[in-house]
């Protein structure tokens, strides 16, 4: 498999309409150079927070055929695995056994993970998840990309302090993983919000923090957006950890600003307020392939 070409397995959900899970994260890896091969965990007309939503939900068995298919036909050779929400427990426990069919074929597999939980405080998944995730997910992941919420249950210790942020890495680091980005936290200031990566890559350490100007309004589908994101950069950087932590940042920005740019021309066409601020991925192509990066990441250790 030539490593310029990048294939990745994406299991996440799916929306007919709108940016979330694998409509968040398949355009704009593709954009960046990636074949994508989606696994939908769920596919929904909408996303929940429309407050009514319709679709189905592929169980642990779907699943096994997907994969016997691709692996019977030979196409199982990927260089990425990505895995997002996951609703159910038997559905997640079967992701391991993905991860090390996979790894059969590709020893040398790059499997990101986000461990998609809950946010604010708040569990939106069943909390039988959380187990499977601690203890069989994340020790098979390489990358890892929780927010302030998911690290304190993985944890089972708050994040109140940048040290309690860096000991919760360190934590990760030992269960095997090597590169840890907290994609967002409280750590910052009434402006911004602050994310936190910490890599290990043989005997060469790297720790950041970077600066997250908080927007107007709630934006759903930039957490997957900010993994695939992460993904490709560490990718096409060679592992380069603040370049890609600068440029994953900077895309979702202006993908957001954009957004809101938009907002008063979307009134005119959009039923409601929730799809006036669906992602604009496919008007923002130009800043996916060419982030112009204006928040530089401050390198810590």
């Amino acid at each position: 498999m030539a490593e310029k070409y990048p294939r990745v397995l994406s299991i996440q959900s799916h929306v007919v309409s709108g940016y979330v899970g694998n409509k968040s994260a398949t355009f704009p890896l593709q954009v960046l150079g990636f074949e994508v091969d989606p696994i939908n965990s769920v596919q929904f007309c909408n996303h929940t927070g429309y407050g009514y939503w319709k679709g189905q939900v592929l169980d642990e068995n779907e699943l096994d055929a997907l994969m016997d298919g691709l692996h019977h036909n030979g196409l199982d050779c990927y260089t990425h695995l990505l895995t997002g929400y996951v609703g159910s427990a038997s559905f997640l426990k079967r992701i391991a056994q993905v991860v090390k069919q996979l790894r059969e074929v590709n020893p040398n597999l790059i499997y990101v993970c986000d461990p998609v939980m809950g946010d604010n405080g708040k569990m939106y998944v069943p909390e039988e998840l959380l187990e499977i995730y601690r203890d069989t997910i994340i020790p098979l992941a390489n990358i890892i990309t929780p927010n302030q919420f998911e690290v304190e249950l993985l944890t089972g210790k708050p994040i109140q302090s940048l040290s309690d942020a860096w000991n919760a890495t360190e934590y990760f680091h030992k269960q095997g993983c090597h590169t840890v980005v907290v994609s967002s936290s409280e750590l910052g200031d009434e402006q911004n919000l602050l994310s936190l990566a910490s890599s290990r890559l043989g005997k060469k350490k790297t720790k950041l923090t970077l600066n997250i100007p908080k927007l107007p309004g709630t934006f759903t589908g930039t957490g997957d957006l900010f993994t695939a994101l992460l993904l490709a950069w560490m990718w096409l950087t060679d592992n380069i950890l603040k370049t890609s932590l600068e440029n994953t940042i900077a895309t979702i920005q202006a993908i957001l600003r954009r957004n809101l740019n938009m907002s008063e021309e979307r009134s005119k066409t959009c039923a409601t307020t929730i799809a006036r601020v669906e992602l604009p991925l496919v008007q923002s192509k130009a800043d996916i392939e060419n982030p112009k990066v204006i928040i530089e990441a401050k390198v810590v250790a």
